[in-house]
């Protein structure tokens, strides 16, 4: 199935193939590190990449929201690669954000990449928020462990299956805070086995693996590191 119940502090939320969390009863999509225009960003420097990350992680983001059809939409920080990307959006990038915006509230929190509020672009802006029993933020403060969701490191996990090892973007939670994976396109990875990550949670930790077609859940235990 592309979607898998969740249950984090006591609230029940649903992870999608697509990297994004939905809150049922608050109708709220969650999303984390789109880092629109990092292709532009690394052009300016002199490093190729395709310039077609914003189109193909808004396209993303929209599959996502026609499935939920969320009122509110809040991005987790590193929306914007850089603090000057929101100017370099492609008109028709910028208006399919437009349109992914409208008749819905949109919150932007702010992250290491995008410290600022995105210029010329709809919604608020925020540095964290707590909606209920949750705490969204970018990176996670390990002080506060109950009902965080938060994003940054991008996390990624690895598993020996009979068909070989895979990798692959992935959730991760304890069922008390819960680490959302990178959906943006160009966007690297941080193995969950790294104390960066893995020292945050405790007994119960597990991963949600998107896979092809569906979401495969497997104990922390039995990862393997990505070198």
């Amino acid at each position: 199935m592309a979607t898998h119940p969740i249950r984090l502090n006591g609230v029940d939320l649903i992870a999608h193939l697509s990297g994004a969390l939905y809150w049922p009863a608050r109708r709220v999509l969650l999303v984390a590190d789109l880092h629109l225009e990092k292709g532009s960003s690394y052009g300016r420097s002199g490093q190729f990449l395709p310039p077609y990350d914003s189109r193909a992680t808004l396209t993303a983001l929209g599959h996502a929201i026609a499935e939920f059809d969320p009122a509110e939409v809040i991005c987790l920080g590193d929306s914007f690669h850089d603090q000057d990307a929101a100017q370099r959006l492609a008109v028709e990038d910028r208006r399919t954000l437009m349109g992914l915006a409208r008749g819905r509230r949109w919150l932007w929190l702010l992250g290491n990449h995008d410290p600022a509020p995105p210029a010329g672009i709809p919604g608020d802006t925020a540095q964290d928020i707590t909606l209920g029993a949750l705490a969204l933020r970018h990176e996670a403060d390990p002080a506060r462990p109950e009902g965080e969701i938060s994003g940054h490191f991008h996390p990624k996990a690895a598993v020996r299956t009979r068909a070989g090892r895979r990798s692959a973007r992935c959730f991760i939670s304890d069922g008390r805070r819960m680490i959302l994976p990178s959906f943006g396109a160009y966007t690297g990875g941080l193995c969950v086995t790294d104390p960066a990550i893995a020292d945050l949670f405790g007994r119960g930790r597990a991963v949600l693996l998107l896979g092809k077609d569906k979401l495969h859940r497997f104990p922390f235990e039995v990862l393997t590191p990505i070198r």
